[in-house]
């Protein structure tokens, strides 16, 4: 059965997402006379992924506040920070940080390093490239396909932040426009990238744990903060096997139809499907939530098989 709605551009909700330190818990119930808990501190701990001291981040309501807020930590600019790594400082784009940050996560801030120009000759219509972006207004490689286009020219790498497109600058585009951009590139000609890679150093021991985090001095396990782009973000449990393998799948039809991932994307359009009972109701939920990336009906009918799945355990 078709898809009878097909999704519609819509003007980008300009509400701000916020972070929340913790659950008001009152000891009384509902009675109006009962004294709330005081909300909990959140304290992350943060480097320069090349290497730097450490540092202490909080209060914080968006990643671009965090940016900011990282960025005065280490007395450089904002502008200067590509992406986030979670307790890696490796160019790891399993460990991205998105819109979900584990309580005990250990922050590595990626820097702006070698400015470079690669020229590249389209042969085929595919490049062999997947994009994602910091949510602030750097797209850059997450995924480069072996034996591709892109894999022929050693000089462009998974992590590289892309700076303009035959002279266009696209600082500033979502991750989706700039893979329509490459889509768009004319087969069997030359077209150039500007492009900026992270700041590198010499090999540094990874973190697998981020043992120094701190929450008010108490230890949280299996808890992540995670922002929503409507409403307040929340703190909640680590999703489960079966729905966090559902927005792997997404995730995978996002790369597949828009040559993007984004998990934290994978998860709003999860979450927007999960407790629908049809496809068109499912697009009607996205159309209201995500208007401005028009998926075609192929992803819509997909993506709703996977939420099937999941919802079936």
């Amino acid at each position: 059965m078709p898809l009878r709605l097909r999704m519609k551009k819509k003007a980008k909700s300009k509400e701000a997402s916020r972070l929340v330190e913790g659950e008001q818990r009152g000891a009384g119930g509902d009675s109006p006379s009962a004294s709330p808990v005081p909300p909990r501190r959140l304290v992350f701990h943060a480097q320069l992924a090349h290497g730097s001291a450490t540092g202490r981040v909080e209060n914080f309501s968006s990643i671009r506040e965090l940016y900011t807020k990282i960025a005065g930590v280490f007395e450089i600019s904002p502008s200067e920070i590509l992406y986030c790594t979670l307790n890696t400082p490796k160019v790891d784009m399993e460990k991205l940080l998105g819109a979900q940050i584990g309580l005990e996560d250990f922050i590595f801030a990626h820097v702006k390093g070698i400015k470079k120009e690669v020229n590249v000759y389209k042969s085929e219509d595919l490049l062999g490239l997947t994009i994602t972006d910091n949510g602030v207004g750097y797209a850059f490689i997450k995924k480069i396909k072996d034996g591709s286009i892109i894999d022929s020219a050693k000089t462009i790498c998974v992590g590289d932040h892309i700076e303009s497109i035959n002279g266009e600058n696209v600082v500033g585009w979502r991750h989706f426009d700039v893979a329509k951009k490459f889509r768009e590139l004319k087969k069997e000609e030359h077209f150039t990238l500007k492009l900026i890679e992270p700041k590198k150093a010499f090999e540094i021991e990874s973190r697998s744990k981020a043992g120094n985090s701190s929450v008010g001095g108490n230890r949280i396990r299996r808890e992540t903060l995670r922002l929503r782009s409507k409403g307040p973000a929340i703190v909640e449990e680590v999703p489960s096997e079966t729905k966090a393998k559902a927005i792997e799948k997404v995730d995978d039809l996002l790369e597949l139809y828009m040559g993007i991932r984004d998990i934290d994307l994978a998860t709003t359009i999860f979450e927007a499907g999960k407790d629908k009972g049809n496809p068109d109701e499912f697009a009607v939920a996205l159309d209201k939530t995500l208007g401005d990336f028009a998926f075609p009906d192929e992803f819509l009918f997909d993506v709703w098989g996977a939420i099937g799945d999941a919802n079936r355990g």
